[in-house]
């Protein structure tokens, strides 16, 4: 089941390696390309014209835009408070949390191998370096690296 029948494929998305990616119950816009051992899961959207490269890890509640760029082995969080078991000792179930919601602006690009912690912004043509853990909105156009990310420039070009 790489491609679940309840994934919807914009018009020319390209799937570089239809059988090593996971999707499902995901959106993903026109002319987007999508690398090998890709997951995007339920209730996530990739806009138009994006670029998601491998080993990339999209979780429920991710928003991206159109025309965004995310490296090679980007990962995202949708809870900054993850538990396997309640406090009783009981599997959690999907009623036991609730996802925060990641937005990607317009045009972003993210390095490879950043972690984009859950329930943030990354503003409209921001840039996030590669290997960055980014805890907090960044602003449209500015340039953040480090851990946890910082802004290192107000213009990303």
């Amino acid at each position: 089941m790489p491609i679940a029948d309840s994934v919807k494929l914009g018009a020319k998305v390209i799937i570089h390696h239809r059988d090593l990616v996971n999707l499902y119950g995901c959106t993903v816009g026109d002319d987007s390309r999508i690398g090998a051992f890709v997951e995007i899961q339920k209730n996530a959207s990739v806009g138009a014209r994006c670029k998601i490269s491998s080993h990339t890890f999209i979780c429920e509640g991710v928003h991206i835009e159109d025309e965004v760029f995310i490296g090679h082995g980007v990962m995202f969080t949708n809870d900054r408070r993850p538990r396997a078991a309640n406090a009783d000792g009981s599997p959690q179930s999907e009623a036991d949390w609730s996802v925060e919601k990641t937005y990607i602006r317009k045009g972003a690009s993210i390095g490879s191998n950043a972690t984009i912690i859950s329930g943030v912004t990354v503003g409209e043509r921001a840039l996030v370096g590669a290997g960055a853990v980014v805890t907090k909105d960044v602003p449209p156009g500015a340039v953040v690296a480090g851990v946890p990310a910082r802004i290192i420039a107000r213009d990303a070009g």
